[in-house]
């Protein structure tokens, strides 16, 4: 599974540039699902098995998408200015590289003078230096889309990587369609879209699916780092079930079904209570006439940065819960 996840981590795809990442994901699928199609939107939706009798169909989202940077201004020694695309922190950025999808072409973020070295400026006193010394030595143009460039680093027990937010959901939500075999339930495995620009994706594919029940696969933060804000998630403690973030409260039937799952297999978790942030669950909650929504999401250090971490024991337990779900009839009784 390693390779999977380093493959689809060194892809680059911003939220709107998805093609290369959907691209792979379609190879990865093909001869494993039952159906495969791309919406108006460019979600991925691929779907199997049949819903029996005791049955639901059941959708699964992880997105696509990665946060990035798009060019604004070019000066006439050749820096490029830039805007975000998603949660793009300044402290996550001065020094950072990054490649452009059109030209390939790899740049450096600088910072302009700054004498308070205490503070972070904004993203409006950084730039990108091409190594031009003009401007007709820059390939970019304004409008031009880049993704910060970083590659896949196995430190054994941990994995680290630019877009692991959320390519490792991506990679979780492969292995299980992959790895799916008799279920009473169809399942439809969605590879969402403009996440980080607003749940974009998986609200217009919730609409089409319209699932009797979601589950969203998406990371969260962590408390065990020094210092780090009181959070009772770690690395390693098992994927983490969600209760509440700031756009969505899980369904509580969702909560203790998956809870209930985990013991069942023996599988470690951890419940999650995120105070900022939210994941494609809002959207798939709130479609039609709603949802009974939940997340698993895997625990990772250093969130939209180039270097985000996670530990490959709560990857592959992830895997492991998820078939185990999918293999038997969801009972979630009345509310």
């Amino acid at each position: 599974m390693k390779d999977i996840i380093r493959q689809l981590v060194e892809a680059i795809g911003p939220s709107g540039y998805e093609g290369e990442v959907r691209a792979l994901v379609q190879k990865m699928l093909k001869g494993h699902v039952d159906s495969m199609k791309v919406d108006a939107l460019g979600n991925l939706i691929a779907r199997k098995g049949k819903k029996g009798v005791d049955g639901l169909t059941i959708m699964l989202s992880a997105h696509l998408d990665e946060i990035g940077i798009i060019a604004t201004h070019i000066d006439d020694n050749g820096f490029v200015r830039f805007t975000s695309i998603g949660g793009v922190l300044p402290r996550n950025t001065a020094g950072g590289r990054v490649r452009f999808l059109k030209t390939g072409q790899v740049g450096v973020i600088g910072l302009e003078a700054h004498k308070n070295t205490s503070s972070v400026p904004g993203l409006d006193k950084m730039y990108i230096d091409l190594g031009a010394s003009r401007r007709a030595g820059v390939k970019v143009s304004v409008g031009d889309v880049a993704a910060f460039d970083r590659p896949f680093e196995d430190l054994g027990g941990r994995l680290v990587a630019k877009a692991m937010d959320d390519r490792i959901g991506v990679a979780i939500l492969v292995e299980v369609m992959k790895g799916l075999k008799a279920t009473p339930h169809e399942v439809v495995g969605v590879f969402s879209t403009q996440e980080e620009v607003g749940i974009r994706g998986a609200t217009t594919a919730a609409y089409g699916v319209d699932p009797d029940l979601g589950i969203a696969l998406d990371v969260t933060l962590t408390g065990d780092t020094p210092n780090a804000d009181t959070m009772a998630v770690a690395l390693g403690n098992g994927p983490a079930i969600k209760v509440k973030d700031s756009g969505m409260i899980s369904d509580p039937r969702v909560v203790a079904w998956m809870e209930a799952g985990a013991r069942k297999a023996r599988l470690p978790f951890q419940r999650e209570v995120l105070s900022g942030g939210t994941t494609d669950a809002r959207s798939i909650q709130m479609a039609r006439a709603g949802v009974p929504v939940g997340c698993l999401s895997i625990p990772c250090r250093y969130v939209h940065s180039p270097s985000e971490m996670v530990d490959y024991g709560d990857v592959q337990n992830s895997v492991k819960l998820l078939l185990a779900l999918l293999a038997r009839p969801v009972k979630l009784g009345g509310r």
